[in-house]
């Protein structure tokens, strides 16, 4: 993790500090709040719960194919997880499109962002109780399943910056 977030040294909490130069619009929480428990699809149809991946850090992405900023940020989202992706972090990212599975796995496909796992709610239910006013909407989970923040709109998260706000996510101790 220290070398993929550069050579500064990475802080062992999530603070304002970190929404700096690329992620200066991801607001830090003061007070952190439990996540919904929302459902969604994976690739097989399979229901899914956000709850499944507590104890570990998560950077969920809400996006459409139809949306433009969301084609651009999606390779820096895919490139995120192939650096930090595994065991401890994940970068969930949920397509809301009503095209459904296909059209959002061609998408993936295009936008050059295979290394993320395809999950849908083509409903797009999950938009209310998550506060996503628009698209794309990123949220960045600690491991008891509290928002730590989110940015509303597109960010570079293969950036320096990006990559240290998970790192010092992925180093907080409960």
């Amino acid at each position: 993790v220290e070398s993929a977030a550069g050579t500064a040294a990475i802080p062992d909490r999530v603070t304002r500090e970190l929404s700096t130069g690329k992620l200066a619009a991801f607001v830090v929480h003061k007070q952190r709040k439990p996540v919904s428990d929302i459902t969604f699809r994976d690739g097989t149809g399979k229901e899914r719960s956000i709850s499944e991946w507590r104890g570990r850090i998560v950077l969920l992405n809400l996006w459409a194919t139809w949306c433009a900023p969301c084609r651009k940020e999606m390779p820096d989202l895919a490139k995120l997880q192939r650096l930090l992706g595994g065991d401890d972090f994940e970068v969930v990212a949920i397509s809301v499109d009503r095209k459904g599975a296909e059209a959002s796995a061609r998408f993936l496909i295009e936008a050059q962002a295979t290394s993320l796992a395809l999950y849908i709610d083509r409903s797009a239910r999950i938009l209310n109780p998550l506060g996503a006013i628009g698209l794309p909407a990123t949220y960045l989970i600690d491991r008891q399943g509290n928002e730590i923040g989110r940015i509303l709109g597109p960010a570079d998260w293969a950036s320096e910056d990006a990559l240290r706000l998970v790192a010092a996510a992925l180093k907080e101790q409960g």
